[in-house]
């Protein structure tokens, strides 16, 4: 690989992607949620709320200036509304959690890779396990991983006794 090439893939990592697809159907996703509402209509639809839970997530930002940034985004895409971080918060915390929606999504077969990882418990500091003679426990975390995308796409928590063969259905 050239200088340039190398140079090309770092200057990428460093850019700032905005997908703002959810725009294209906003107007009709709030009319839907607002459709039989009581009280106060929704102002930002759920794709919005979705696209904001991923900047604070990537970002590591507190709600407080997740609502600044709704501000300065909606100078720049005056569709986009700005929000208050409590009504920021409660919508983000009210958003169901649905992990495997992006596979659903998909008719296509996914190529999985299953692997499993050990994590040490320690009751007080492993001193009960050295003074009666118990062996050391530790929680295994089984993962299905998509090939090629390197995507997550199913997990469990089990013993130490557990091997991934018997995970294995779980999983797929």
């Amino acid at each position: 690989m050239g200088w340039k090439e190398t140079d090309d893939k770092l200057i990428r990592r460093g850019e700032l992607i905005l997908d703002l697809k959810f725009l294209q159907n906003s107007k009709q996703e709030l009319k839907t949620m607002n459709k039989h509402k009581e009280g106060p209509h929704y102002r930002i639809a759920n794709s919005h709320i979705e696209f904001l839970a991923a900047v604070r997530y990537l970002y590591q930002m507190p709600y407080r200036q997740l609502e600044g940034f709704t501000r300065s985004l909606n100078r720049l895409v005056p569709a986009l509304p700005p929000a208050d971080y409590s009504g920021i918060r409660k919508r983000i915390l009210s958003l169901p959690v649905d992990p495997y929606r992006s596979l659903r999504d998909s008719a296509e077969a996914v190529t999985i890779a299953v692997d499993s990882t050990g994590i040490s418990v320690h009751r007080a500091g492993g001193w009960i396990e050295r003074k009666h003679g118990k062996k050391k426990r530790y929680i295994k975390l089984h993962f299905a991983v998509n090939v090629e995308t390197h995507e997550v796409v199913a997990m469990e928590v089990s013993t130490d006794d557990v091997h991934d063969v018997k995970a294995l259905p779980g999983l797929v």
